[in-house]
């Protein structure tokens, strides 16, 4: 094959490519640029999912005349002029690729005025190509304008999703760049419809009203950083949820490194780590987490969206976002149980640091000294008599061949998932009128995700319409739900916002099953325990709950025998 130089057009979309991956790309690196310009108040339009139109309007400081053009030349940037300045970096832009990369995907016009000049400019670029340039008045600030994003690159096109993702994507980008500048006026419009709208008063609290609402704003608790936390010049801040709230995805995890948003694996596990034993498995906290740090020890030019970076010491970093949430949980959470239980995780090849944290060690879960683990029936389930219940969580029966422990929630999850199942084929689930309708609050990123699909929402009982600006009214809730109906709503949205699928049948019947079972550490009466397994009995796969985890095991008698020695 011959070897030859590609053309600036070619080159250009490649490196579009890099940076522009969807239209929350484009959004992300507008306002970054606008926040990098000292705005303190910026709106944001969008239509089509971005697709049509995106426009980013702040108050920032502007461009001179003399220097738009060249604002859109590649690599050209006011934050850096010399490679030092790389290990230093303030700003959220520096790499001057945002305006050339979008320019070449898109058609694009910006109006701008810095203060002390006489006119504004407006410039207008199409295929990378100045079309028009001319004077014209506006305020202080930039208005940038996008249209046909990705017209001329239609692979990119078919690898978008709806236009409600692509919006909840885009409504994601604001809200954490709403809770980094808090003291920021952000207005979203997505649609032609005003979705968020930030009062910019400085506190963080605010912003988690206007995005979370009161509901969970309530229940987050501010960061608690004794003065041994800050350490090396890390230091952190922000808030985290009370136990009481969690989510069945990661998404409410923000994390922000010297105010830039950022995706991060091993703040992820640090935020987890400290939330061990008070939360259930596959749930997740609400957590905005602010790390400041000096600039050299983070690299914020390893990613060509900036949205990763790499820490310098990673031991120091983790333990230190780990120990301000586990302090904050201990000190401020009312969980029963609540106790600084041993967390020895640390990024290889790191041993874990000493902390007033971390006990001398942790225990192993007692094992039974058998050769082989007990087995889970892989046939129906023989009938069973009831002896009782151990642990509050699981049923201890009787069987023609030996021992059965059978898992109440489990079980319980199985019955009810296939009863739903039933019901929806033939006259649709069972629902419960609210005695008045009930406003369910919703984020902006959560309420693009709920609009999707919110009427398919009543074939599985919930009867529920948009009703105004970040709330939906909901009439009608499973029966079966009871008043546990509102999480179980909320893990619905989630579910939609992570789905790739177009059905989620299957997903929203097992998370109903989970929300509505019978818990672990729940007495039961000798009668409902053998309701509950007669019940199980009749099910058609009665061995595992909907999630795959088996619902029953079982020592066979010859077992128990070899384990009391009256065989060998």
């Amino acid at each position: 094959m011959t070897i030859r130089v590609l053309e600036e057009k070619v080159i250009s979309q490649i490196a579009a490519g890099e940076v522009v991956e969807r239209p929350a790309s484009v959004v992300k690196e507008l306002v970054e640029n606008s926040l990098d310009a000292g705005a303190n108040q910026i709106s944001v339009e969008v239509k089509d999912g971005g697709l049509s139109l995106i426009r980013v309007t702040d108050n920032g400081s502007g461009i001179s005349p003399g220097e738009v053009e060249v604002a859109f030349r590649r690599h050209a940037t006011s934050k850096v002029s010399k490679l030092d300045d790389l290990k230093q970096i303030a700003t959220l832009g520096f790499r001057g690729e945002a305006l050339p990369a979008i320019t070449a995907v898109a058609d694009v016009e910006m109006l701008t005025f810095a203060s002390g000049e006489t006119a504004g400019t407006i410039i207008s670029l199409r295929d990378g190509e100045l079309v028009r340039k001319s004077q014209a008045g506006r305020p202080a600030g930039t208005t940038v304008t996008v249209i046909n994003l990705f017209t001329h690159v239609p692979a990119r096109r078919k690898f978008l999703k709806s236009t409600n993702t692509e919006n909840s994507r885009i409504a994601a980008v604001i809200s954490a760049y709403a809770i980094a500048f808090p003291g920021v006026r952000f207005n979203l419009i997505l649609e032609s419809r005003a979705v968020l709208k930030t009062p910019g008063t400085g506190r963080l609290l605010d912003s988690l009203i206007e995005i979370y609402g009161q509901e969970v704003a309530n229940r987050m608790l501010p960061l608690v950083e004794p003065d041994w936390e800050n350490v090396g010049g890390i230091k952190v801040s922000g808030m985290t949820s009370s136990p009481s709230v969690s989510r069945a995805s990661r998404d409410n995890l923000i994390f922000l490194i010297n105010h830039r948003w950022v995706m991060s694996r091993l703040l992820t596990k640090a935020v987890e780590e400290a939330y061990l034993g008070l939360l259930t498995v596959n749930k997740h906290p609400v957590a905005v987490i602010e790390v400041a740090m000096p600039p050299e020890d983070v690299d914020v030019n390893v990613h060509p969206t900036k949205a990763e970076v790499r820490f310098r010491d990673e031991r120091a970093v983790f333990t230190a976002v780990q120990r301000a949430v586990r302090r904050t949980l201990v000190r401020q959470a009312t969980v029963p149980g609540v106790s600084e239980a041993a967390i020895a995780y640390s990024p290889t090849p790191y041993p874990p640091s000493p902390s007033p944290l971390l006990s001398p060690a942790r225990e192993h879960p007692a094992r039974m000294t058998a050769e082989t683990p007990p087995t889970t029936p892989r046939a129906a389930l023989p009938v069973l008599r009831i002896i009782g219940q151990v642990l509050a969580t699981y049923i201890v029966a009787e069987g023609p061949d030996g021992l059965y422990l059978i898992d109440q929630h489990a079980a319980h999850e199985r019955i009810l998932k296939e009863k739903l199942a039933a019901q929806l084929q033939v006259h649709g689930i069972k629902v419960q009128g609210l005695l008045e309708p009930v406003a369910f609050e919703v984020t902006p990123a959560e309420a693009a995700a709920l609009e999707a699909r919110y009427r398919e929402l009543a074939d599985f009982g919930f009867n529920i319409e948009p009703f105004g600006d970040g709330a939906f009214l909901v009439r009608t809730v499973p029966s079966l739900l009871g008043g546990n109906w509102q999480s179980a709503l909320r893990e619905l949205i989630a579910i939609q916002q992570s789905s790739t699928g177009t059905d989620w049948t299957e997903p929203v019947l097992n998370l109903m099953a989970c929300h509505a079972a019978v818990r672990a550490g729940k007495v039961l009466s000798p009668d409902e325990m053998r309701e509950l397994v007669r019940e199980l009995e009749k099910t058609e796969l009665p061995n595992t709950c909907p999630h795959g985890r088996p619902t029953t095991i079982s020592i066979s008698a010859a077992r128990l025998e070899r384990e009391f020695g009256r065989r060998q």
